[in-house]
Formats: C-alpha cells, structure tokens, sequence
C-alpha cells in the first residue's frame, strides 16, 4: 500500500517474530517527482515485506550496493530501465505497469524520448502479462467514478484518465498486497485519492483548490442571469468542501459534485451505506454552518442544488 500523508492511518508494524530483517531503507529524496514516487514506493514497501536485505538485492540484480541504494532512495539521476526491471525481477513484480510507470516518470523527469526507448530496448522483452482477471473486473467497474472525481480536482479528461491510469497500474504492481486486504475497494480508493492529491492545486494552507472548477459547472457554462452572484456562491461552496476532513470531502464531491446516488458511492469509496449516508450527513451540516446564513432566518440552498452540474473538462 502507498503511504502518503493522506491516508487515513499509518503503515502496519512488522509483527513480533516476523520474518523481516534488515532495517527500512532511507526516505525517498525530496526532489522525487510525484510519478516516479508512484512507482518507488510499492517497490520499497515490497521490499521490505520481503525480507530481503539490501544485500541480498545486490546479489539477486546484480547491481553494486551504491546504485541499488540510490534507486531504492530516488537520489541522483532517474535510473535506467535495465537496473529498474533487475530490481523489480528480483521482488517478482510485474514488468508491464511497472514500465509504463517508470516511462512517465521518466518523461516527467525530462528524459528524452530517444534516452527512454535506448533504454527499454536493452531489457529483453517476454512474453505479454495480463492483469489478473479479479484486477480487470475491478478496473472495469471504477474506471467510471474514479474518473469524475478525479476530473473534479485535475479539471481535464487528459490529466484525469493518466491519473486513473496510473492508479490501476499501481494497484496491479500491488496487487498481491491489495487482493488479500481487508477491503479491496477501501484499499484501491485510498490510493486514487493519494495519486490525485499528489497532483492536485493547493491552498496556502494545504487544503486542495478546487475553484477553479467551478468554471466547469453547467450554471457558469450557461452564463444565465445572475450567473455572477451564482460564481461567488459556488466558488464558496467549492472552497468549502475542498476544505472538509477527507471521507466527507470524497462523498460530497461524488454526491454532490459528480452526481453520484449515496448508495453507488458508498460502494466506490470502499464504506458501508450506513456509513457514508452518516458522512454525507455531517458533511452537509458542516458545509451549512460554514455558509452562516441561519441567524437570517433562512437556509444556504441546498447542497443537492448543484448536483450533476460539473461537466466534462477540457481534453
């Protein structure tokens, strides 16, 4: 599983008696972009579920101690395909996602196209993976949702559908972790989540930005009268939810922003019904106490109003 600082709770301990040895290797390097952290931390975690140590992986990939540190660390110059996939053989990880993970982490890095594909072909190719068929089923079923909610945040079809993308290549590197989870659905909406607030806008106070997709809605779209004073209103409202505590900002964005029935999103994010009708709740009363209109004697509009009115983005 990846760990980001949006996940809801901290990596498990090792248990007593367990078989892991040697110590976690050092932190990722600030200056790692969001897509080669995409790929690098499974492949560390996988690593030391392993038991392996470093040691160990030098032997097996047959690259020195410094550059197996290096890669594992995200330090220096973007690594090589060649000692990527040695690294990624040796942990029986799958070499398909994980290549078209580490060319758009090359990409990002500035690689040039020609550098990528030199490297690629110094890797002999076998034979095609497949995703499991549990992993396509699953695929199949979310790339809808995930989607919209991803385009609510990243406000393109093009930035929306890489970082979907993205997310089910990951879940495939870790699908042996994810298939025998408490939760595959919990566990792979946890990490859509942490793929899209890698990349999304921000607020100075660290909270995402999400007014700019207020110019997405049908209300702004349609430029109808008094299309102004609904901007100002939606541009608060949007500020609001982006600023909500994360299971109620996921339910009000698929709910409310995307359109999606309370019972489909319960099933999306991974929450029973019970569950996510309680956090539509409380997100609602929070958003109604942050418009501050009750000593007024009336009511902020509804937050059903603006349903179904996020449309497609830009390509």
């Amino acid at each position: 599983m990846i760990w980001t600082p949006d996940a809801e709770h901290p990596p498990p301990d090792a248990p007593d008696g367990g078989t892991r040895r040697g110590r976690r290797p050092a932190p990722i390097a600030e200056t790692a972009s969001p897509s080669h952290r995409a790929w690098l931390e499974p492949v560390r975690n996988v690593l030391f579920a392993s038991g392996l140590t470093l040691n160990d992986l030098v032997d097996r990939s047959g690259y020195s101690k410094t550059r197996i540190s290096e890669l594992l660390r995200g330090n220096g110059y973007y690594p090589a395909w060649e000692i990527t996939f040695s690294v990624i053989r040796a942990l029986g990880l799958p070499a398909q996602p994980m290549r078209r993970l580490w060319t758009a982490a090359a990409r990002e890095a500035r690689k040039e196209q020609g550098w990528i594909e030199h490297c690629i072909e110094q890797v002999a190719v076998g034979e095609p993976e497949r995703p499991p068929l549990a992993h396509q089923a699953f695929v199949e079923d979310v790339c809808g949702p995930y989607t919209d909610y991803a385009r609510a945040f990243l406000l393109t079809d093009r930035r929306a559908r890489w970082v979907v993308a993205e997310t089910f290549d990951v879940l495939w590197l870790c699908w042996s972790d994810a298939s025998v989870s408490e939760d595959l659905r919990r566990y792979a909406w946890r990490l859509l989540r942490s793929r899209v607030m890698a990349r999304v806008d921000r607020h100075r106070d660290g909270h995402p930005d999400l007014r700019a997709a207020v110019f997405s809605t049908l209300e702004v779209q349609a430029g109808a009268p008094g299309h102004l004073v609904v901007l100002t209103e939606l541009v608060d409202l949007f500020d609001a939810i982006a600023a909500l505590p994360y299971d109620q900002r996921d339910v009000a964005v698929l709910r409310h922003l995307c359109g999606m029935p309370l019972d489909a999103v319960a099933s999306v994010v991974g929450l029973t019904p019970a569950m996510t009708h309680a956090i539509d709740h409380h997100a609602r009363a929070a958003l109604e106490g942050e418009a501050g209109r009750g000593e007024q004697g009336h009511a902020p509009a509804p937050l059903g109003t603006h349903a179904r009115r996020i449309g497609h983005g830009a390509t």
